[in-house]
């Protein structure tokens, strides 16, 4: 069965590179993911497995910094002139964007794979030497870009599900395939693992491709170090205008305070006990030179290399934050619009994992050291403490290869060589912990 699994790998991988290249070429940010969600449930249906989206795998309260109703009204519009399942597009509008398809085959355990699915804010990069530009697949929408790999992810998704289809009669017990929207600015794993829809999950994993460490030709990082808990803020100071020559005292500015603000955020001191992360992403603030800015806004992430670190970051930001609207005599209004915590990878899980994927596909290289560092932070973490919580358990995987540049940058690619064997180790896990003995 493994051969076969190999097999089926290498004749899709065609498909599988195009199902990636549509998905880059029609780029949507998270909760604003409509025709990608309707298309992978439409595919999921379509190869027979039980479909569920939106409500039903979403608790609803629990999504995190939706876009305004224009904006999810008008990604909706785009999205059925972009070619999106009429039937499916309808379920998941208004931001419910997750999908889960199942594969319910007898008694035995269930396994859970999840594929994230959003795309930044960049307006990706037109130079020819791009090769998303040179071929035709860039972005056509404006200020998005898959520049982190999820539509990598996702077109793996979409193949294991064929394959493990294909192979079912060999296993027995549960398939949930779990799509994820709104993983950028991680809002979007919690709605879906308060749904219930985790709760008995016994295996849940997920991939993420990455860039090759120099020297490093490994495929396959198991587990993830220095994955930061996080939490994203955006702060509103709330001034007073006045004519910034004639009557400047009758004003309070807001844009001073977030200037001091964000000065005194990056003289945070240092924490011995492990890394810590601040940054100032945008500002935003003022209507014209000569009017005293009556409004500012910021948005903040703070990190932490554990959540204790992330808590000491936020505590210290949130005391900033405030006092800088004291300086200046105006009102702060702070929103949490996102949060993670450490990813915690369960040990035997990886070491089965090891011993399945070197015994069955040697062809893929995996790395001698257990875990690669992340670097940065995913609501994984969410699912994983959820499927922990009952005994379950879970982890988190890397698969390496060769970008053009790092993730978050307009000019993001990645070896789509990648993605078949991405495949292959999917697949060839999920058979091993459900086929017949």
């Amino acid at each position: 069965m493994d051969k076969k699994i190999e097999e089926l790998a290498n004749i899709l991988e065609d498909e599988t590179i195009a199902i990636r290249r549509s998905l880059h070429r029609y780029a949507e940010r998270g909760w604003l993911e409509y025709r990608t969600a309707s298309l992978i449930a439409r595919r999921l249906d379509n190869l027979g497995y039980q479909v569920l989206v939106g409500k039903e795998v979403m608790k609803a309260d629990a999504r995190m910094n939706l876009p305004p109703k224009s904006i999810l009204d008008l990604s909706y519009k785009r999205a059925l002139l972009q070619g999106a399942d009429k039937y499916y597009l309808e379920k998941v509008k208004d931001g419910y964007t997750a999908v889960v398809g199942i594969l319910k085959n007898g008694k035995g355990p269930t396994v859970g794979i999840r594929f994230d699915m959003d795309a930044l804010g960049i307006l990706e990069s037109k130079n020819e030497e791009h090769i998303p530009t040179q071929l035709g697949f860039g972005s056509c929408n404006l200020g998005a870009m898959h520049a982190c790999g999820h539509d990598g992810h996702v077109s793996i998704g979409l193949t294991v599900a064929k394959i493990l289809m294909q192979i079912k009669e060999s296993m027995h017990g549960t398939i949930k395939l779990i799509f994820q929207p709104a993983e950028e600015s991680v809002r979007g794993a919690k709605s879906v693992a308060l749904s219930g829809i985790l709760d008995d999950i016994d295996y849940l994993y997920a991939g993420h491709i990455w860039p090759q460490n120099p020297g490093d030709d490994s495929d396959l990082y198991l587990g993830m170090d220095e994955t930061f808990a996080t939490t994203k803020l955006d702060v509103f100071y709330h001034g007073v205008s006045a004519h910034a020559s004639g009557m400047p005292q009758f004003g309070k500015n807001a844009l001073l305070s977030a200037a001091s603000c964000i000065l005194n955020l990056h003289a945070i001191p240092r924490n011995s006990d492990g890394c810590t992360r601040i940054n100032v992403g945008t500002v935003q603030a003022g209507t014209s030179r000569n009017v005293v800015p009556e409004i500012a806004k910021l948005e903040i992430e703070v990190r932490g290399a554990t959540s204790q670190l992330n808590q000491y970051m936020e505590v210290y930001a949130r005391d900033v934050i405030q006092g800088a609207a004291l300086m200046h005599d105006t009102y702060v209004e702070i929103k949490e619009v996102g949060k993670a915590f450490t990813i915690d990878c369960d040990q035997p899980f990886m070491n089965k994992i090891r011993q399945i994927i070197s015994t069955y596909q040697p062809q893929i290289k995996i790395a001698k050291k257990d875990c690669g560092a992340l670097d940065g932070s995913d609501d994984f973490s969410y699912m994983t403490s959820r499927v922990q919580s009952h005994g379950g358990q879970a982890t988190y995987m890397q698969f390496a290869c060769k970008v053009t540049e790092t993730p978050h940058n307009d000019a993001y690619d990645f070896d789509e060589s990648i993605l078949k064997k991405a495949v292959i180790i999917f697949s060839t896990i999920t058979y091993h912990l459900l086929k017949n003995d």
